[in-house]
């Protein structure tokens, strides 16, 4: 396999093992708060449809109307996300539409399928240049929330070490390959 192509599958295997992970925490069974089922499930469904947009298209064939169902998708989410008061999720989903309407540049001047994920057109680089920097920040401040506190050595027993929630790993992930895939656009 190629560079980009290999790149293009494991942020492909990333997305979609957070995406797994996030919806199967979504469950009633595996989440008792309402608030936090709801967000795995809002993580879940975002890195889905960030694994679906990442397919390498030299492999993947990508159909032509597939950037305007991501413009439309990621929409809506986003103002699900505003609507919610999820400042992090409407900035996820309006990055999402961003490339997605690069995509549509992409398709619209090469004349067949092309994808931001796969070198495509470009977009406006101050604004790229700011998703960059915000999804930077927030993998490093999240990155930095999954080092666990120093043990606590109560009177009886052994140490309590709190473990790190795995939805943060995930959203740490989610930013990393968000990162990447914005490196492309």
């Amino acid at each position: 396999m190629q560079g980009p192509t290999m790149a293009g599958w494991l942020l492909v295997a990333l997305c979609a093992a957070a995406s797994a992970y996030c919806l199967i925490r979504s469950r009633a069974g595996a989440e008792r708060d309402p608030a936090r089922r709801g967000q795995a499930r809002g993580e879940g469904l975002m890195a889905l449809g960030m694994a679906a947009m990442a397919l390498p298209a030299a492999v993947v064939p990508v159909p032509g109307w597939s950037a305007w169902a991501f413009v439309a998708a990621f929409g809506a989410t986003g103002l699900w996300a505003l609507a919610a008061r999820h400042p992090h999720h409407a900035v996820g989903s309006l990055a999402m539409v961003y490339m997605a309407l690069v995509m549509t540049t992409a398709q619209a001047g090469a004349g067949h399928a092309g994808h931001a994920a796969h070198g495509g057109a470009g977009g406006i680089p101050v604004l790229t240049g700011l998703l960059l920097a915000y999804f930077a920040v927030h993998a490093v401040a999240s990155g930095i929330r999954l080092i666990p506190a120093p043990a606590v050595v109560p009177a009886s027993g052994p140490p309590a070490v709190p473990r790190p929630e795995l939805l943060n790993a995930c959203r740490t992930a989610m930013s990393v390959g968000m990162f990447t895939m914005l490196l492309t656009v």
